[in-house]
């Protein structure tokens, strides 16, 4: 019973806390965030960090810490450090999850859902790098929802840490490009350009990987299909939704 009555007291938190950030969230600003970290000295990248965490965990947008992060640190320690704080808050939204609301979200999944949340599950850190490669869903919702999920830990971090690595080299250069631009630095046209070109990359990037086939496709149709079938009908798996695209 005590278990219980803390996890509703630290739900209700996280939600009074979501809440004021969203209130606040307009005044979350690039350039007072980087004024601000240039006067902490040396503890400025673990602060850095730090916000950019608590950021994922409270649903504030993660372009404004990039652009950031890529002005204050450059495009090398700033894309560590961008990505570094990205997975942290990830990690964080899901124990969470899986700390509040697993156990609840077990025992009530059944059905067409309880079939589907197993198909995610099966494919584990698959699914993982596919969804952060192709961003079908927005991250900070994401990180809950994997949460509620099976998916070893693990898997999870690394496979997060990994394939977001693309996303963050883009826009943590972009972030780079604007400082140079704003104190008009040399070969600032080149920088942008090349921001751009990154940018680019980044928005190929899942027709890239639907014709190379690296992970999972989720196809609406086929998945539709799938979910559809008697109860009694054996459990589907991704890589046969992937197998019927061939």
């Amino acid at each position: 019973m005590k278990g219980r009555s803390l996890r509703w007291a630290l739900f209700l938190l996280l939600l009074v806390a979501i809440g004021v950030a969203f209130v606040h969230r307009d005044r979350l600003d690039a350039a007072a965030l980087r004024q601000w970290l240039e006067s902490a000295g040396m503890a400025a990248p673990l602060l850095f960090m730090a916000i950019y965490a608590l950021g994922t965990v409270l649903f504030l947008p993660g372009s404004v810490m990039t652009l950031a992060g890529g002005a204050l640190f450059g495009p090398v320690l700033g894309t560590f450090y961008n990505l570094t704080g990205a997975t942290l808050g990830a990690a964080l939204a899901f124990l969470i999850a899986r700390y509040l609301a697993s156990d609840w979200v077990e025992r009530r999944t059944g059905g067409k859902l309880k079939r589907l949340k197993e198909g995610v599950e099966q494919e584990g850190w698959r699914f993982v790098a596919f969804v952060r490669l192709v961003p079908l869903f927005p991250f900070n919702l994401l990180n809950y929802a994997l949460g509620l999920t099976r998916i070893r830990f693990w898997h999870y971090v690394v496979a997060s840490y990994l394939c977001m690595l693309p996303g963050a080299i883009a826009y943590t250069y972009l972030g780079y490009a604007g400082r140079e631009a704003a104190t008009g630095g040399e070969s600032a046209v080149q920088k942008a350009l090349l921001a751009v070109a990154l940018l680019a990359a980044v928005a190929f990037l899942p027709r890239i990987i639907a014709r190379l086939r690296l992970g999972p496709s989720l196809e609406v149709e086929a998945l539709k299909e799938k979910l559809e079938k008697e109860p009694g009908a054996p459990r589907f798996h991704f890589k046969e939704v992937l197998r019927r695209r061939r």
